[in-house]
């Protein structure tokens, strides 16, 4: 991506939004989504894990995986945690056991 379209729509920075995306809102479209989605993040992510969780309640299948020992990279810094919930999710998918919210 270049650099200018970045900034253009993100602002300098992932810390404070100040482009295009400011105030860009699309909670309101996850009611749409009806297929199962697993949310990923860590206790250290740059994204709240509150605010993934939060984001998980308003999608119909939605779920939720924070790795507590995982940041914005919980694939690399988290391995475990992030492949075990992964694998679990994606085999409750395949076998229709999946159920929102479970712990994973």
């Amino acid at each position: 991506m270049s650099q200018s379209l970045y900034v253009t729509m993100q602002g300098p920075s992932e810390f404070g939004i100040s482009g295009k995306l400011k105030n860009w809102d699309r909670t309101p479209d996850l009611l749409k989504l009806t297929v199962p989605v697993l949310f990923i993040g860590g206790k250290y992510d740059t994204m709240d894990p509150g605010h993934m969780r939060m984001v998980a309640t308003k999608v119909k299948n939605g779920s939720v995986l924070i790795c507590p020992q995982g940041s914005h990279m919980s694939f690399y810094d988290d391995q475990e945690t992030y492949f075990t919930g992964l694998i679990k999710f994606l085999k409750a998918v395949a076998d229709n056991s999946f159920k929102p919210g479970a712990a994973l």
